[in-house]
């Protein structure tokens, strides 16, 4: 606590706060720093919780470099104050004992569709808006890609047990080992009196390759892997197809579970990935080669050729000779995208080419009264990307409800 305090007296209380505008929730951090120092930390809980219902967890896998912390005045000429372990502090002392703030029944009752990070967001807020709510998720718990995409080191599964009992108390319905578009439809939604849908389903499908060995028994794909990591015996010699997020995520797990090799491959040298996430990687033993083609898979280990890249980062060349690395196993993490039972069993309800949603400037698809936000509409986001547009969307879906 000494050092939290500590670290909110560096503060400047910028009246232009630049970390609130470098957030995409727009979160007044000033604002909960100073409630902080005042000994009003209730208080600057619930604001947060407010204004982000995922707080505690977007606190823990932030990118903050590139957010908050990255706008800071203080990190201009030095350390950023750093606000995701103060935000940490704050939300994690008090997501218990959080007062959900409840508008008087409308009588209408919304399905949500998945339980990541846009679903939770939607499902608290249509809550608090008067809401039925009942959430529907495939899998056995509650979290959706933040329980079975992100490692337990990184955000451990006992905060998201925490929201699944502050949902319950708040009256939402959880309805698990449901996928919607398999036995039951969008349309069996309607039929059954519900008003208004949610789609926050993600992205649960890998995108193959598409080349030769991808199906041979010692390579699978990222999201499977962290799924459950428990089902693959990977040996101790790891080959990672990918740099991004999901391939640090998938990097990482291993190492945690004892792989003592791995390597990182990546065609180009640019990664979308947090950079304190490859610093972690790397301190951890992980190994990343850049400018590497993927030919094919093979019992042995993967096959690359050599890629050459122009100013652009655009690759130009590849050399002819073909260089096998070594691996007891390979995982893809390249890619994912939506899986396509909601459109395939909705009539009228339109994706784009890459099998995302379509939707209108205020979260509508293509039908009336299913709204949709997160990865399934935008391809592969951030949680904090995830709740702001879920945000957005619960705006309209509360305003179509009550124009019912």
């Amino acid at each position: 606590m000494l050092q939290i305090k500590a670290e909110a007296e560096r503060c400047l209380q910028c009246k232009k706060a630049r970390c609130s505008a470098g957030c995409p929730v727009s979160t007044d951090i000033p604002k909960a720093i100073q409630l902080l120092k005042e000994r009003k930390m209730q208080e600057a809980a619930q604001m947060l919780f407010e204004n982000n219902p995922l707080s505690v967890i977007c606190a823990l896998v932030c990118n903050h470099q590139s957010q908050c912390e990255g706008h800071c005045v203080r990190a201009v000429k030095g350390e950023a104050v750093a606000w995701g372990e103060i935000e940490r502090y704050i939300s994690d002392m008090f997501l218990d004992r959080i007062e959900l703030a409840k508008a008087p029944a409308t009588g209408r009752k919304a399905a949500i569709i998945g339980s990541g990070p846009a679903g939770i967001t939607a499902a608290i807020l249509l809550a608090q808006k008067g809401h039925d709510v009942t959430v529907f998720e495939a899998e056995s718990q509650l979290g959706g890609m933040l329980r079975y995409g992100i490692p337990e080191f990184r955000l451990p599964n006992s905060i998201l047990d925490r929201y699944t009992a502050l949902m319950k108390r708040n009256g939402i319905h959880i309805r698990l080992h449901t996928a919607i578009g398999v036995s039951l439809t969008i349309p069996d939604l309607f039929r059954d009196g519900y008003d208004a849908v949610f789609i926050g389903s993600g992205l649960w499908r890998a995108r193959p390759l598409n080349v030769p060995g991808e199906s041979l028994p010692n390579v699978c794909y990222g999201i499977h892997y962290l799924s459950s990591p428990d089902s693959f015996d990977i040996g101790t010699r790891l080959a990672v197809i990918g740099t991004g997020n999901t391939a640090l995520d998938v990097a990482r797990t291993a190492l945690h579970r004892g792989a003592e090799y791995v390597t990182l491959y990546a065609r180009r040298t640019q990664s979308a990935a947090d950079p304190r996430e490859i610093e972690l990687a790397e301190l951890e033993g992980a190994q990343f080669h850049h400018g590497m083609q993927i030919v094919r898979f093979t019992p042995e280990g993967p096959v690359f050729r050599k890629s050459h890249l122009n100013e652009a980062g655009e690759i130009v060349s590849l050399d002819s000779e073909e260089l096998l690395e070594p691996a007891d196993f390979t995982i893809i993490a390249a890619s994912q995208g939506p899986k396509s039972k909601l459109i395939q069993t909705t009539d009228g309800l339109q994706g784009e080419d890459s099998g995302l949603l379509k939707i209108d400037d205020n979260g509508q698809t293509t039908v009336a009264g299913v709204f949709a936000a997160g990865d399934v509409v935008h391809g592969g986001r951030t949680v904090v990307e995830a709740v702001a547009g879920a945000k957005k969307t619960v705006l309209a879906m509360d305003a179509y409800l009550r124009a019912l």
